[in-house]
Parts: structure tokens; sequence; C-alpha cells
């Protein structure tokens, strides 16, 4: 079971996270990003990249549209996160629309670019497609992506994981042989969709090691300011939200102050549970918002290098 949420009491003055905090024990970050679509949106993702970079995370990715569409806008945003800022930069690359040569291609661009990491992904079905379907001539899967980027260049790969179960796969025992089978293609860490329940991961993980799987899997945490838009994003991914975060959010839809200020302590108290159990790594999915993540962060102990 996992432990009831905060109550209004320690939501208000956050001693409870401050006094179960184990500083003794640092954590790592990664930060990932989305390629902006507009000038504003840019100037937007560039003050959170300038915001987070000084916490000197492990590594920040940036993704990758669907059927590439954000290509040449993930190649220069990469490109100008480690050049700029000497942050270790990875591009998330998929299967989706191209030939194993055309995503080939990208990749050893990278690598002339000086990118060593990639996060490889199956990716989700192009625009007007109800499921996905292998491009002809492409990788089918993620775990052909995995060896045929290896095959390039000893990139550092990560993958994916979903510790509820892929929506479309047939089990949860099919989709930890799939994450296996990207594991042993030559993946070096796996990074977990969002959840809620710190159980989901520890039950993941505990499957994971028993099916072989010994390579880091960090959690993937998503700070929830809009909940409607989370909850939407959930029923997508397959991903659960517990009744408590429902509670937590009920009434707060036009009190955004309110919902950051829960948002912040519910990540803390979630990462906190982890970290009690071992965890050292965790992904922030920042939805290129900066503050709120950085919040979090120095609540954790993570303090910027100057």
């Amino acid at each position: 079971m996992s432990p009831p949420p905060l109550s209004a009491a320690e939501l208000a003055s956050g001693q409870k996270i401050g006094a179960q905090n184990q500083p003794d024990t640092p954590i790592r970050v990664s930060f990932e990003f989305f390629p902006p679509k507009t000038p504003a949106m840019y100037e937007q993702l560039w003050a959170s990249i300038e915001r987070l970079a000084p916490l000197q995370p492990n590594f920040v990715s940036v993704t990758y549209g669907a059927g590439g569409s954000t290509r040449e806008r993930t190649h220069e945003v990469v490109d100008r996160i480690q050049r700029e800022k000497g942050l270790k930069a990875a591009a998330h690359l998929t299967c989706v629309a191209a030939t194993s040569d055309e995503v080939n291609e990208v990749a050893r661009r990278y690598w002339a670019s000086g990118i060593r990491h990639i996060v490889a992904l199956r990716g989700d079905p192009p625009d007007g497609a109800a499921t996905y379907t292998p491009h002809p001539g492409g990788y089918a899967f993620a775990a052909d992506l995995v060896a045929g980027l290896k095959k390039v260049a000893d990139f550092e790969i990560s993958v994916a994981a979903n510790p509820e179960g892929h929506p479309e796969a047939p089990t949860k025992a099919a989709d930890i042989d799939n994450l296996k089978r990207k594991i042993d293609a030559g993946a070096s860490r796996a990074i977990t969709q969002f959840f809620f329940d710190v159980d989901v991961y520890r039950r993941f993980r505990d499957q994971a090691t028993k099916a072989g799987i010994n390579v880091p899997i960090l959690p993937g945490i998503m700070p929830v300011t809009n909940f409607a838009s989370a909850a939407r994003m959930a029923v997508k991914a397959g991903a659960t939200v517990p009744q408590w975060l429902h509670k937590l959010y009920d009434g707060l839809e036009d009190d955004v102050e309110t919902r950051r200020l829960v948002a912040a302590t519910v990540v803390a108290e979630q990462v906190k549970l982890l970290k009690a159990d071992g965890v050292t790594d965790f992904h922030f999915y920042t939805l290129n918002r900066a503050d709120l993540t950085y919040a979090i962060c120095h609540i954790l102990g993570l303090r910027a290098q100057k």
C-alpha cells in the first residue's frame, strides 16, 4: 500500500518533507524538454534550460515529434544545449516514418556533432494512423533500433519502460520481455513513463530484476500543475491516476498558485519515498517549464553549481 497523501497542515508547512529528507544521500537528475513550435516557445524553452543548467543534470534529453516532424528542431536544440551549456545532451530517435538508412544517417549526424547519447523509441503512430505499423525498410521496433544504432557508433542508449505496461502490450509480462530485448540489444538504462503511485514503480522494478534486467531504471517524474491535462495524458499512456490525487486537486481548477504548491509537495514526497528505497537517479518531464522542477530539486537538496 502507498502511504496516504500529506495532510493539509503538512502540505502547508512542508515539515514532513524537510524532516525526512536525506541530504547525505545525493540524488542525480535528468531533464526532458520538447522542441518548440514558435519563436515564443523557443524563448520559453531556452529560459528553462538556462534556469535548470546550474543544477548540473546527469543529462538532458529532447523529444522527437511524431513521424520525425521535429527532426531538425530536435537536432538544433540538442546541439545548442551541449555546445553552449556544456551539458550532456541526449536526442530522442524513433522508428516512425523512416527507413533504417534514413534513421542511421540522422544518427551519424548526431555523432558527428558530438552527441553520444540517444533515447531510442519505437514512437507513436504518425498523425492520422490509429495503430503503429512498421515502416517498410525501417526498424520495426525499439529493440531493432537499439541494435542498429550500436552498429552505427558506440552510442550510450536509453530506452522507455512502462511501469503499468504499454497500452498496446498483450500482457505486462510481454512488456517486460520487450524491455529485456531492448537492454540485450545494447541499451544502458531505461526511463519510465510517468506514474503517481510509488508502489507501481516498486513492483515494476522487482519484476524487471526477476526478468534479468540489471540496468538502472530511472523513474519518470512529472509535476502536475494542470490536473485535467495530466489525466488525459495518463489515459493515453496507460498510467493510473490514484483517487487520492483526484482529491488533492479537487476545487483547484481556477487556483493556479495552489496547484503549483500541491504539485511541488506531491513530487517531493514521491521522490523522497523512492530515495528511501535506494533510488538515486530521477528523470523529470519538465514540459519546458523550469520553475516548478527547480523548486522540487531544491527541496530535495540539489543546489546550483556556480
